[in-house]
């Protein structure tokens, strides 16, 4: 009886087509094949790469310096279709579009959500370590959101009699650094019940009254150029009146307040015609 040597694994790359134009493969990677196993072997083993059930699969090989061609017959032995070193198997997907799950589509997945209850009771978890370490609302010293508010407002007061800031005043946004200089005219000063304070949820009460001294203060301000985000309303409650885009609310200590010109285009124009 001859020897019959053992045939040598080749090692092929494995791609599916993009569906999109000028685009290139979905999938890419390599596979070692026996040329003994049947078209059905490989096509088992290929289902755990890209998928796709081997009753779908219609396989596409390109060989270098061989025209392309596709496999068929299940029962066909690899090895008759002359594998050489540096070959492609492009696994196309027989199944209507309809038919194949989208991985993309995050919305169809159902999402674990782990219970408050259960957290809480983790022993290694961040909640867990700061209750060790008495941080945040685990530290007996700690004020509460309503009381910290209020020395935040007591804060911004002290703030604003400081630096003199007052409606009609002219002020830049700090912090600002040449070219990025934004600066315009002080329209508002005091507090807005409709931007909600951290760890403060009901606002019932204290939006009834804008002068609360409770409520921390803003600054409200209309910018010379429309680099803002808001039109001088916040939460539908208007406080100013100023075009859209150039309405700003920043914190006491975001503000300097001085003598800045508006930005005078006149003087742009010209030294443009100079050049």
């Amino acid at each position: 009886m001859a020897f019959q040597p053992t045939p040598t694994d080749v090692t092929a790359i494995i791609t599916t087509p993009s569906t999109g134009p000028n685009a290139g493969p979905q999938f890419q990677n390599e596979r070692r094949i026996t040329p003994t196993w049947t078209v059905m072997q490989l096509k088992s083993k290929l289902e755990t790469m890209t998928g796709i059930p081997p009753g779908s699969q219609r396989l596409h090989l390109k060989s270098p310096g061989l025209p392309s061609r596709w496999i068929d017959g299940d029962e066909t032995v690899i090895g008759e279709w002359g594998l050489v070193r540096g070959c492609e198997i492009e696994v196309h997907d027989s199944r209507p579009q309809s038919a194949r799950p989208n991985f993309n589509d995050l919305s169809s997945v159902e999402k674990y959500v782990l219970p408050t209850t259960t957290y809480e009771s983790l022993p290694n978890s961040v909640l867990a370590w700061k209750k060790n370490q008495k941080l945040g609302r685990f530290d007996p010293n700690a004020l509460s959101p309503e009381e910290s508010m209020r020395k935040q407002a007591e804060q911004d007061a002290e703030e604003v009699a400081r630096k003199e800031i007052a409606v009609s005043r002219r002020a830049i946004i700090l912090p600002s650094s040449p070219p990025h200089v934004r600066r315009g005219t002080i329209r508002f000063v005091g507090p807005v019940p409709t931007i909600p304070y951290p760890g403060v949820n009901d606002k019932s009460e204290s939006s009834k009254v804008d002068s609360d001294d409770s409520l921390p203060m803003w600054v409200g301000i209309e910018l010379d150029e429309p680099t803002g985000k808001n039109d001088g309303s916040v939460g539908g409650q208007r406080f100013f009146t100023c075009p859209s885009k150039s309405g700003l609310f920043v914190k006491p200590e975001k503000i300097e307040v001085g003598d800045f010109p508006p930005l005078d285009l006149d003087d742009d124009l010209g030294d443009l015609e100079e050049l």
